[in-house]
């Protein structure tokens, strides 16, 4: 018998004492390893045929923006000559390398419809059926689900409009006139690649300014620093931030980019809105090959029009306006996701009513995905060990 699995009467449904993990990206494995190596038994349930499948999906330019350093899983490293910002290649090697090293079972092809507390256990409806189990991590990301507005008109256009997760090879659109909507992480990661390109005019609508940090300062990456960012208080971290952005890159409100309604730290904390890189937009923004403009107000056939009246023509929207975590069907029931559809708790809190839920790499963090996967994958590990009840005797 497996030690994990609970005895069961006769027609019943045995209870895995161990642990449930939904999804199988960086967060989801590393929690699985942690509990591993805690004595958790874990079985990790992944939806995709393979790992790290929005990796693949994503565009060819892709690379992290955290530093290689700080973003390894552990037991494992990068090669040597890995860029300091790994290429997505390199992410989906030290993905399955990570996954193989370490044993860990994943069980391909099983998505999750629904979870329900069924007395002291938890009952996850699977596409493979039920499974009963004490504690159950979700791990499924923030990123499942793009967001596009639903601008007035927005049908009738005759170009194309799809998400930043769309990006698609950034040589495509050479020669096109591109409206980039948000000034966010993932709005100025496109524009860095389409900065490189000769393409015919770049639009930049911008609702808020961003919290904005240069990939690099001469050759160090300042990423490097974020463990220290992270320690500091909000408001510190907000100015050191702001300081920084002033410092390297002046004035952006002189080149239209509207101010940032608040901190870095803060915004991060309290909307999710994760810190934006630049690596060569800025200077696109300055010299004028990419024009900042207004809050789109609506679409015509052929135009997107802006609050203040001015009309454009792209070729191709690009709508960098978000995600959502995509967890309503599955956890709709329990009241565990706010407004925007993130989980109410993260890491190693949780709800006394909801006794052995967990999730886990639901926010951004200054320290980046990756880093912040391993402490909370440990902390939810050590807080599981302790509160697991031991297997009834047969």
């Amino acid at each position: 018998m497996d030690a994990g699995i609970l005895h069961a009467e006769a027609g019943q449904q045995a209870i895995f004492n161990g642990v449930i993990v939904i999804g199988a990206g960086g967060a989801g494995l590393t929690a699985a390893h942690a509990l591993l190596k805690a004595g958790v038994q874990v079985r990790v349930l992944e939806k995709e045929a393979r790992l790290a499948e929005p990796w693949h999906r994503r565009h060819p330019q892709l690379h992290l923006n955290t530093h290689r350093d700080l973003s390894a899983l552990p037991g494992v490293a990068f090669p040597a000559g890995t860029p300091a910002f790994p290429h997505r290649s390199a992410i989906i090697r030290h993905l399955n390398e990570f996954r193989t090293m370490h044993r860990l079972p994943v069980e391909f092809g099983v998505s999750v419809d629904e979870i329900a507390l069924d007395g002291d256990h938890w009952l996850v409806q699977t596409s493979a059926g039920p499974r009963l189990a004490r504690h159950v991590i979700i791990a499924t990301g923030r990123d499942r689900q793009p967001v596009i507005p639903a601008w007035k008109g927005m049908k009738a256009f005759a170009g194309r409009v799809i998400h930043s997760a769309e990006f698609g090879d950034a040589n495509d659109y050479a020669g096109r006139k591109i409206l980039v909507v948000g000034a966010g992480n993932s709005g100025f990661d496109a524009l860095n690649h389409l900065a490189r390109v000769d393409t015919a005019q770049i639009w930049l609508s911008a609702r808020n300014g961003p919290a904005l940090l240069p990939k690099r300062i001469g050759q160090i990456a300042v990423h490097r620093f974020s463990p220290i960012l992270a320690r500091l208080p909000f408001k510190l971290a907000d100015a050191v931030m702001a300081a920084t952005q002033r410092l390297v890159f002046g004035d952006l409100a002189a080149f239209g980019l509207p101010p940032t309604p608040s901190g870095g730290a803060s915004r991060l904390a309290s909307d999710y809105t994760a810190i934006a890189a630049d690596d060569g937009a800025v200077d696109a923004i300055k010299d004028g090959r990419i024009i900042v403009v207004p809050t789109v107000r609506e679409f015509t056939r052929d135009a997107v029009i802006f609050d203040n009246g001015v009309t454009i023509q792209p070729d191709i929207v690009i709508a960098a306006t978000g995600y959502r975590t995509g967890l309503e069907a599955m956890l709709g029931k329990l009241g565990v996701l706010d407004k925007k559809g993130v989980p109410l708790f993260n890491g190693a809190d949780s709800d006394p009513k909801l006794p052995g839920l967990w999730f886990t790499g639901m926010r951004p963090s200054i320290r980046g995905c990756f880093a912040n996967a391993r402490i909370q994958a440990k902390a939810i590990a050590a807080r599981i060990a302790r509160e697991r009840k031991p297997p009834s005797p047969v």
